[in-house]
């Protein structure tokens, strides 16, 4: 079978781009990403993007960064999954590489959440939810998340601190990152005094909007240059799995089946278990999501998934390292890009170009990307050839 490997990475720094424009923003990653891969050239291009139609009225991504890009010519499209659209993207460039069909995909990601500003951004991530049953309510994904976040502390009495674990991971392995748009550590009074977004959801516990852009290339080991610098990395795993978008039409809102299903097939694929995992990039737009995600793949039983984080055990030397370079809290929500960032997070540990933040030893890596409160779930293991 065909192994894919993850030739290039490239990426922008996260944070509020208002003189950069959504194409430029792709074609920095790309040009970063081709860089890195010794010069391979694409034969197609998937765009992980979530909402460029609503924020930056442009649709039709694919073929506006291949043109942008210098690609004119090749298959161009563009991939959404609310927030997973960029595991989403990855996972078909996986697939067309896998096939046999492409010899090299070029994956992007990217979102300019500045082209649009006030109310008009919540606006446009209502979307993302059921319009006929809750954005029509004025229900927004911090409101979801608002709603879970309570119904988690009352079911498994945890305190009103019982999540700011999540929040002091991510800040601390942020400040290395430079490319994240929060390098800076908190503690924990810090988090105790943050204002409310939507009770009990604290500005701490949900990741900021912001631009960004993140491209891998991806190809097979034969093709790559025969001066290719870094240890080889490829994808061993893809899945991807679904759920409703209402979560009044859950069996139990505070499980995320698709997590579970997508995490499992991945790590099928691969014959992998959860002690093979050295490090899991998870999907932090809201801390009430880590810990869904953390006892939905296994790491920890229901109800205890925010005890990983109180007691350090997501921390770079921790248990299960999670968001080893600052995840969305600290890097920021690039939206539609957030997917192919923890692409290449996990890439750069694996490939031992982490610095500061590198875990040791690191050759499997587990991510996963979330669209709405888990109604897309995304999920990909990595490994060092």
């Amino acid at each position: 079978m065909t192994e894919v490997i993850i030739a290039g990475i490239g990426q922008t720094e996260v944070g509020e781009h208002w003189d950069i424009g959504l194409r430029d923003l792709a074609f920095a990653a790309i040009q970063d990403a081709v860089k890195d891969s010794g010069g391979l050239k694409p034969q197609s291009l998937f765009v992980g993007n979530m909402l460029a139609p609503n924020l930056s009225n442009q649709a039709h991504l694919g073929a506006l960064i291949a043109d942008y890009a210098g690609l004119l010519g090749i298959e161009a499209v563009t991939i959404e999954a609310a927030g997973a659209s960029g595991g989403a993207a990855l996972r078909q460039g996986y697939l067309a590489v896998k096939s046999g069909l492409v010899d090299v995909a070029l994956v992007v990601g990217v979102e300019k959440f500045t082209d649009k500003v006030g109310s008009g951004v919540d606006a446009a991530l209502a979307t993302t939810g059921d319009a006929d049953f809750e954005s029509v309510q004025g229900m927004t994904p911090a409101a979801q998340a608002a709603l879970l976040m309570k119904r988690y502390m009352h079911e498994y009495d945890v305190p009103s601190d019982g999540f700011a674990g999540f929040a002091l991971t991510a800040h601390a392995n942020g400040v290395a990152n430079k490319n994240a748009m929060f390098r800076k550590a908190i503690k924990p009074e810090t988090y105790a005094k943050a204002e409310m977004v939507s009770d009990p959801l604290n500005m701490f516990d949900m990741a900021p909007n912001a631009d960004g852009a993140a491209a891998v290339l991806l190809t097979r080991q034969d093709l790559l240059p025969s001066n290719y610098p870094h240890p080889l990395v490829k994808i061993a795993g893809s899945a991807s799995s679904s759920d409703t978008l209402a979560l009044h039409d859950r069996k139990d809102m505070l499980y995320f089946d698709t997590a579970q299903i997508s995490a499992g097939k991945a790590m099928k694929q691969v014959g992998a278990v959860l002690d093979d995992i050295d490090l899991f990039e998870y999907h932090d737009t809201f801390s009430v999501f880590a810990a869904l995600q953390l006892e939905a793949v296994g790491f920890a039983i229901k109800g205890k998934g925010w005890r990983l984080a109180a007691d350090g055990e997501i921390n770079r030397t921790g248990k299960i390292p999670c968001a080893t370079m600052g995840g969305m809290k600290a890097r920021g929500f690039a939206g539609g890009a957030s997917g192919v960032y923890q692409a290449v997070d996990a890439a750069t540990q694996l490939q031992g170009r982490a610095e500061a933040n590198q875990i040791p030893n690191a050759r499997t890596a587990l991510i996963q990307s979330l669209g709405g409160p888990a109604s897309t779930a995304v999920s990909h293991i990595l490994q060092v050839v």
